[in-house]
């Protein structure tokens, strides 16, 4: 796959968004779906998270991060994406996703490049509104992780991704109510909730191209 041609990133910039519908492939089973309005009636925290396509060994990857353990995170010690809050200073939820990206992964923000915005997903039990985006740096990253926000790295193929089942894998989660969620089972480790369910807007989208 070379991203550096402009033709592939034109077809990720034009991709079809499948949105909610491969949201729910691998939603929990207790996930509320609300609509917009019902969103921002809940007030909301705006959020920006990146997919950040980089060259390893010939092959396209990805990093996610195994988040640092924090009492008052509810996501802490989960598997996600860079990313987080929007800052007053932030422009817009690209320069949200940069700065996270940099700060969280020590790649500086000037080799990040946009390609284009994923659907937003709505995490309830945090009450984030989260914007996710797709990037690439030219510059292959030398990590260098944020010790209060994240305790491990994965690098994650994207041949993974374009071979991501739609009939997931079952899991029982020490946070997920004693009910069975739909998880990416990488290697051992354990992804779901809305980091799963934005990657699997990204296996669609990357399978459609």
């Amino acid at each position: 796959m070379e991203l550096y041609g402009r033709d592939l990133v034109k077809k990720i910039q034009t991709a079809e968004l499948s949105g909610e519908n491969a949201h729910a492939i691998y939603s929990p089973p207790y996930r509320p779906v609300f609509s917009y309005d019902e969103i921002l009636t809940k007030n909301p925290k705006f959020a920006a998270v990146n997919i950040v396509l980089y060259l390893k060994n010939n092959e396209w990857h990805f990093p996610l991060m195994v988040r640092s353990t924090n009492q008052r995170d509810r996501h802490s010690g989960q598997i996600s994406l860079p990313g987080g809050k929007k800052e007053e200073n932030d422009r817009n939820f690209e320069a949200t996703a940069k700065r996270e990206t940099s700060e969280e992964m020590g790649i500086p923000e000037h080799y990040i490049r946009i390609i284009r915005e994923m659907s937003p997903i709505y995490i309830p039990p945090s009450n984030f509104y989260v914007r996710p985006f797709i990037s690439y740096t030219k510059k292959n990253p030398e990590f260098i992780l944020q010790e209060s926000e994240a305790v491990e790295l994965i690098e994650f193929p994207v041949s993974s991704i374009l071979s991501l089942s739609d009939r997931p894998e079952m899991m029982v989660l020490p946070s997920s109510r004693g009910i069975e969620v739909p998880v990416i089972n990488f290697n051992g480790y354990i992804i779901w909730g809305a980091t799963s369910m934005i990657l699997s807007e990204f296996s669609t989208l990357m399978k459609n191209l």
